[in-house]
């Protein structure tokens, strides 16, 4: 009997590989991270084919101790599925949302989510002009799934959205442009740590 999927730590990093630097590999940032700490990965890459996107997934599930999420389609070995806003829920299997506002919120609650993102949290250099920003209230929504803050997060804002009732945070751009990714993994780690230690 298989072990149930170990639970989201406060760090989950989105992939996008289009926005390492030149010269890094995807595989290899995400192994550097977890070395540095980190618990989780949600794959996006939504432009691989199949068979890339599988390969991909299975060579960050062999990273010892890392949970791995897949965005909109599924991976048979994955610890479980984010889906777009839009998206139908599965019938079985751990799923999460993206969620940008309250109704998107409880309707992910009321499909039995086991968790949300929430964004944009801030202003995101990956998404310039998307937003205005979510109240970060939302977080506590009654109905909701834990939130993880998503969108213009780093380490100067990651413990205000612990402190709004995020269940942690989502990153994507601060880590994946960064030239030393592991170094923001492990900043971002401390900062979350020190505000749970409050």
């Amino acid at each position: 009997m298989n072990a149930p999927p170990p639970p989201l730590p406060r760090l989950l990093l989105l992939t996008d590989r289009a926005q390492l630097a030149k010269g890094r590999g995807l595989s290899a940032t995400v192994a550097e991270c977890a070395a540095a700490g980190l618990g989780a990965v949600l794959v996006r890459e939504h432009d691989l084919a199949p068979g890339a996107h599988a390969a991909l997934v299975e060579t960050l599930l062999a990273v010892p101790g890392l949970t791995v999420l897949t965005s909109r389609r599924p991976h048979p070995e994955a610890h479980g599925l984010h889906l777009a806003a839009h998206q139908p829920a599965p019938t079985t299997g751990r799923f999460g949302r993206s969620c940008h506002d309250a109704g998107e919120l409880a309707r992910a609650g009321a499909e039995g989510a086991a968790w949300a993102t929430l964004s944009p949290y801030a202003a995101s250099a990956s998404k310039p002009g998307h937003g205005p920003p979510v109240d970060p209230g939302l977080a506590r929504l009654p109905g909701a799934p834990p939130v993880w803050a998503l969108g213009g997060i780093d380490a100067t804002n990651a413990a205000d959205a612990l402190r709004h009732g995020a269940a942690g945070v989502a990153v994507m751009g601060a880590v994946m442009r960064a030239r030393e990714p592991a170094a923001v993994v492990a900043d971002l780690l401390a900062t979350l740590d020190q505000e749970d230690q409050r």
